[in-house]
């Protein structure tokens, strides 16, 4: 008789145990579920994971027909949300649309020096483009930096001759094709013309700017109701 108490004992105890552990698991369990939901994805991360979406592509309009399909419009694209847009309100005359972002980010205090995944990468002298043979064309060209690997070598996504691509840059070996193994570590940006070498886009990075939540534009304040109260509606007819 007493052995079966002991055991009876022995069985209940082992099923309290149990359930705490069982139940205390769940807990944890449903805790980290809801933690991993409740946080938000960041607007760098997501704008990266679109841009290397794209590569290969020749052209975005099948992704947004009304977007300008050149460097610009892709990083914009990627970071395009509910009143979140590269670009400012107040884009000037004669203004690229690389230009036009980096003044934003500089009026938003946004500009950094040092290259991060999901972060702007502004290159200035890339091409031509008031087409008078000099290196005198400011800011021309934009991408999202991709990762940074440990040897420096940066890797961004951008649309460049006609293609979304990936592409590399080293600001410790700027001038270099290749490292001492053999591996590349800059790639071509601005082909040599009659009056220019060709540039590496090491020799051509000209900054970076950090994208989050104060690119956004502030929610437009509510406009009161038209609606006059009875009482107000008598006065007015007065």
């Amino acid at each position: 008789m007493l052995y079966r108490e002991r055991m009876g004992r022995g069985v209940w105890v082992g099923a309290l145990v149990s359930a705490l552990v069982w139940g205390g698991a769940a807990e944890a369990a449903n805790k980290a579920t809801a933690t991993k939901r409740a946080t938000p994805v960041v607007l760098a991360d997501r704008a990266l994971w679109r841009a290397k979406s794209w590569v290969g592509l020749t052209t975005l309009a099948s992704v947004n027909p009304t977007m300008n399909d050149d460097c610009s419009g892709m990083a914009r694209l990627a970071f395009q949300q509910r009143r979140l847009d590269l670009l400012p309100d107040d884009v000037m005359p004669q203004e690229n649309g690389v230009t036009a972002i980096h003044r934003k980010a500089q009026a938003l205090g946004m500009l950094t020096d040092a290259p991060t995944p999901g972060a702007l990468v502004f290159f200035k002298e890339t091409f031509d483009r008031n087409r008078d043979g000099l290196i005198n064309d400011g800011l021309t060209h934009i991408g999202i930096v991709e990762r940074v690997g440990a040897d420096g070598t940066v890797t961004f996504v951008h649309k460049s001759g006609g293609l979304v691509k990936r592409s590399r840059f080293n600001l410790q070996q700027p001038e270099a094709r290749r490292d001492e193994k053999g591996r590349v570590v800059n790639d071509w940006l601005r082909r040599k013309g009659k009056k220019t070498r060709g540039y590496l886009a090491g020799e051509l990075v000209a900054g970076f700017a950090a994208v989050d939540e104060r690119w956004r534009s502030p929610e437009p304040q509510r406009l009161a109701s038209a609606q006059l109260v009875k009482g107000d509606a008598t006065g007015a007819r007065r």
